[in-house]
Parts: C-alpha cells; structure tokens; sequence
C-alpha cells in the first residue's frame, strides 16, 4: 500500500490524500480520508457511479461538497474507492469487471485496508448508482456483512425509468439531463470542477445495469444490515413512485432497519449538488443511529 500526491492530478481537499491498495493482484487507488484524532469511530467505503472516478466523493466547486472532509470532521475516516477498471486498475482491466468480480476486488482491497489502518466499529459502505449496485451486492455477502455497521445508496433503485422520448439530435442533451437534472442544482463550476475526475466507462458496466434488474430482488432479500436508500427528486434513471418506493423497501425484508429517503432539490449526482452536505449530513446521521444501535455510538 502507498499513500502519494501526484503534482499532476486533480486538486484535492486539505487532508484528503491518495491511496492504492492491493486486491489480490488488482491495484486499486482511491481517495482517503482520517479523522484527526484516531481510531476512527467506523470507516465511510465511498464507491463511485459509472463515468467518472472517487474524486466523486470531494468534489471541489464549494467546501461544503466534499463527503471525504465532512466525514472526517466528525470523526469517521472516509475511503473512496477506485472500482476496478477506473484509476489504477483501468490498465488491468479495461473493460471494466461484472459485478461479483468487483465485490470480490474491493473485498480483498478492504483487508488489506484493515491490516494497516484503524476501522474502528467496522465499515459503512455507500455508493452512488453503479457504485449503488455493487455496495448492494457487497452487503449481501454474509462474510463481508459481519464487518459493517450499515449501507446507503443513491441514484440506482429496483427498475429503470422509461427513456425520454426525443430525436437523435436531443439525445445528448438528454443524457446531460438524467445525469445531472438542471443546471441550477449544482454550485458554480460543478462541470468544470468534474471535468478532472471524469473517466470512460468501462463496456461492461452498460450491460451489467440491464442485468441488475433481473438480479436484484434476490440480491436485496439478502441484506441483513440496516440499509438507507435515497432518490434525488430529480432522479431519472430510476423509477420512484411511490410503489417503487415500496417494492424496493419490502424486498429489503430481512435488514433490521430500512429508510427510504427523497434528497429535494437534487438531481442524479447528489453528491456534487447544492444539497450535497443536507444529504451526507443525514446519511452520517443514519450512521450515527446504527452505531448506537449497536452499543458503538458516543459516551
């Protein structure tokens, strides 16, 4: 494992540096986080959408943005994953990897992770919509499960929208649209800022979202840790009706505790958004809940 700065990457928050890890043969880097004062009291796994890398997860157009600071402040180290085929793996695997194959990656990442670093009361992992569908796939991995103290996702859900109607000419500015929402969600310089972490996406990644849909229900029945899950009100990649909303809450029977959330004023990339600290202010408010439930929590 090697922690570095690299003068030519991206700018990065004060006290958030970089970090590889070996997965057994897989490189993966990412984004790290620590409190200042240590042990952590649980560590934040942070995993990345499809498109764009853990720079995600700090982002840099406002302070306020960044998950990676805010974790830290307030005690939890935070470490943001390269996923396979993104950073330092995209030489190894550059079409990226299935599902089971980066679960089984970041698994191996996380001991080694435990074999240098403090964890504290264990992990809480989150992802954002691909990231989403494998910290769901991770979580239900009884061995992996025992170490974790709870889970959050967002922008990924049970079923896909149905696609925008529109000409060959909008269909540019309709991915913008169900990537971002509106314009107006995200601080001044949010696109230029992502520019930098911005990355190809893997060619498996296209078709592993078709598949989820056809996986996920025996995926979410086995979850057995408190789970979180939040739609952006401007969500448009997945469905959020309220039966939606239901169906995926029941699928999740057998975690002890479900919350299902709606982020207003958010689009599919909450994390970068105007309401980007409202949202992980509630979601390590939800960690904080778990962390009492489990005798773990502040004196």
């Amino acid at each position: 494992m090697t922690e570095t700065t690299t003068p030519s990457a991206p700018a990065r928050s004060t006290g958030v540096c970089r970090i590889t890890l070996d997965a057994d043969g897989t490189t993966l880097s990412g984004l790290l986080s620590e409190p200042a004062q240590l042990p952590p009291r649980a560590v934040v796994v942070a995993l990345h959408g499809g498109g764009i890398t853990s720079g995600y997860f700090d982002g840099q157009a406002h302070p306020d943005v960044s998950l990676l600071t805010l974790g830290a402040a307030l005690g939890f180290t935070v470490l943001a994953l390269d996923r396979p085929g993104y950073g330092a793996s995209a030489g190894r695997h550059p079409g990226g990897l299935p599902l089971d194959g980066q679960a089984a990656a970041v698994r191996a990442g996380l001991t080694e992770f435990a074999a240098r670093h403090a964890t504290g009361a264990g992990y809480f992992l989150l992802g954002h919509s691909w990231g989403g569908l494998l910290t769901l796939t991770l979580a239900a991995d009884a061995e992996l499960a025992a170490s974790c103290v709870g889970l959050e996702v967002s922008g990924c859900g049970r079923r896909l929208a149905p696609e925008p109607e529109g000409d060959d000419q909008d269909r540019d500015l309709l991915l913008m649209l169900r990537n971002w929402g509106p314009r107006e969600l995200y601080p001044p310089g949010t696109m230029f800022t992502a520019q930098a972490d911005l990355a190809p996406m893997p060619v498996r990644e296209l078709a592993a979202v078709i598949a989820w849909t056809r996986r996920c229900d025996d995926v979410l029945a086995r979850i057995r840790i408190p789970a979180r899950v939040t739609f952006a009100e401007h969500e448009a990649w997945w469905a959020q009706s309220d039966d939606d909303l239901a169906a995926l809450a029941s699928r999740l029977g057998a975690a002890p505790r479900v919350v299902v959330d709606r982020q207003p004023d958010a689009g599919h990339n909450v994390s970068l958004g105007r309401t980007a600290r409202a949202y992980h202010l509630k979601v390590l408010g939800f960690l904080e809940e778990c962390l009492n439930e489990r005798g773990a929590g502040k004196p």
